[in-house]
């Protein structure tokens, strides 16, 4: 319990009261493991100075061994499993956000006087802040000076605080301005979650962390309606805003003691800086501090503007992301088109149009065992084999792919009076399919086809995401009132049919398309 607490942002703040001798690292108590870091895993390496002309000697500071114990590859099972839950509930607590308003919209129209489309920006401004803030926070999430912890702590903290002036704004310009912001600083954990997992598990591990991180992202704005509807009915939507700081603040608090630093560049950065500090050794250095000495800020703005160039013009990345912005548009557009099936034609009150969306929930506990399964007996032995090409976690996809239209069209065409309202919901239940078979195999493709620029391709998917759960709000309702709800939906079905090819193309032509870019990967 010591070695985790120490790492936590209440760690770092004990150890630096004065005089404390409290959370000592094991080099601190044994400087002897100090030098071994140095002389067992380290070697004399050059490091160039910013001119390029002065070149000094230096001592690598690395593990003190295969099996060191602050290296988070090597932590207990119990260790891993309580970072990673929370890394989930975090996930949820912030998607949650933005589907827990959604049920007080038409409240928010009484109290500030305004139409429809403005009370969806709500929604739409929130989401479109957590599309804006990994590209800024999960690129320093990876600096070695700053790590993840930290990150997800203190944007959290902001997260919190920031929902007082949504809860009390007195116009709604006030309302929306801190809805995007706090949507802003929501969205690390989003983005970078994923990298959290990957730090902590060996690469056959990494698809179970990502598959169940990723189903707690879907289970949020599935379950926000149902939380927030009945309070909604009771209170207004300033309840709903009430409800999710009190989660938030909940989860902050299990953050700060019980959220350990995994970024191994930090970890050993903060090695070598203590034992710098010890000797007296100005030489000593870790390998993120090498590295960086031979970047300039010209570097870090090409890398920044990476996450544009890759998603807009490598096409597998930007077709990947147009079919994955998709599926977000449709789950975000039925938060506007459940209240006009469930609460017009069928008559549900506005928690009783919550409990609807349980139907996409029951879909997912019934879908992500299978799709474990498949990871566990054909995925994992095919990622084993000497040979491995990244196409192979595409299969699922194929059935993602035909139950995105089926969802829509079941959904929409028995959407209707004389049909019972269990049909459309079963429907509905349907579309999991297509998020956990669809999103999770091509989002693990892209990190597998474009491994150096991984962390690129995520914040520009996250942020194409985003900006379909922007959109596609703001025309829900003209869409289904000008079309009807079978003929909206079979136009969004119609759409996604056209998609249906993207995975088979890449399935069979991946390979060759990854080998003409010179961003992916060549050499399987």
């Amino acid at each position: 319990m010591t070695d985790l607490i120490r790492d936590t942002v209440f760690g770092h703040f004990v150890r630096l009261i004065p005089g404390i001798k409290l959370l000592r690292y094991p080099d601190e108590l044994n400087p002897s493991l100090g030098r071994q870091a140095i002389e067992e895993e380290g070697s004399d390496e050059t490091e160039k100075i910013s001119n390029g002309e002065e070149v000094k000697s230096v001592h690598l500071v690395a593990w003190y061994g295969s099996d060191d114990p602050e290296s988070p590859q090597n932590w207990s099972s119990n260790t891993k499993l309580l970072v990673t839950a929370q890394i989930c509930v975090l996930n949820f607590s912030v998607y949650v956000g933005s589907a827990i308003y959604t049920p007080g919209e038409e409240s928010i129209m009484k109290d500030f006087g305004v139409s429809t489309t403005t009370a969806t920006l709500g929604l739409s401004l929130f989401v479109l802040g957590y599309g804006l803030g990994p590209m800024l926070f999960s690129p320093m999430s990876e600096m070695p000076q700053i790590g993840r912890s930290g990150i997800y702590f203190w944007t959290l903290f902001m997260f919190v605080i920031l929902q007082l002036p949504v809860g009390f704004a007195p116009n709604i310009s006030v309302f929306l301005a801190f809805r995007f912001f706090t949507g802003f600083f929501g969205g690390p954990v989003l983005a970078t979650g994923g990298a959290t997992i990957a730090d902590m598990y060996p690469p056959t591990m990494i698809s179970y962390g990502i598959c169940i991180w990723g189903a707690f992202g879907i289970l949020g704005p599935v379950l926000g309606p149902l939380v927030g509807g009945f309070a909604a009915q009771a209170k207004g939507w300033k309840w709903t805003i009430w409800e999710l700081t009190w989660l938030c603040s909940v989860v902050l608090v299990v953050l700060f003691f019980l959220m350990p630093e995994t970024n191994p560049d930090n970890i050993l950065y903060r090695r070598a800086r203590r034992l710098r500090k010890a000797t007296g050794d100005k030489r000593l250095k870790s390998q993120s501090e090498i590295d960086a000495a031979e970047h300039t800020w010209r570097d870090h703005l090409i890398g920044l503007g990476k996450a544009f160039t890759l998603t807009f013009f490598e096409p597998v990345v930007f077709f990947v992301g147009l079919y994955t912005a998709l599926l977000y548009g449709v789950l975000y557009i039925w938060f506007e088109s459940f209240p006009l099936v469930f609460g017009n034609i069928y008559g549900f009150n506005t928690g009783e149009q919550g409990l609807a969306f349980l139907g996409i929930f029951v879909g997912g506990v019934l879908t992500l065992p299978c799709y474990l399964l498949w990871i566990k007996y054909s995925f994992v032995p095919e990622f084993s084999k000497p040979v491995f090409v990244p196409e192979k976690i595409l299969p699922p996809a194929f059935f993602g792919a035909f139950a995105l239209p089926i969802c829509l069209f079941m959904y929409g065409w028995t959407a209707r009076e004389s049909v019972h309202w269990i049909v459309p919901i079963i429907g509905s239940g349907i579309f999991t399919i297509a998020i956990i078979c669809l999103f999770n195999p091509v989002l693990n493709y892209l990190g597998m086809a474009y491994p150096t620029y991984a962390a690129s391709v995520y914040a520009g998917n996250t942020l194409f995401r985003a900006s379909f759960g922007v959109i596609f709000p703001l025309f829900a309702r003209a869409l289904f009132h000008k079309l009807g709800i079978a003929g909206g939906n079979s136009l969004l079905g119609g759409l996604s049919i056209l998609f249906i090819p993207i995975p088979f193309v890449l399935y069979k032509y991946g390979k060759p398309i990854r080998h003409a870019s010179k961003n992916a990967r060549h050499d399987i």
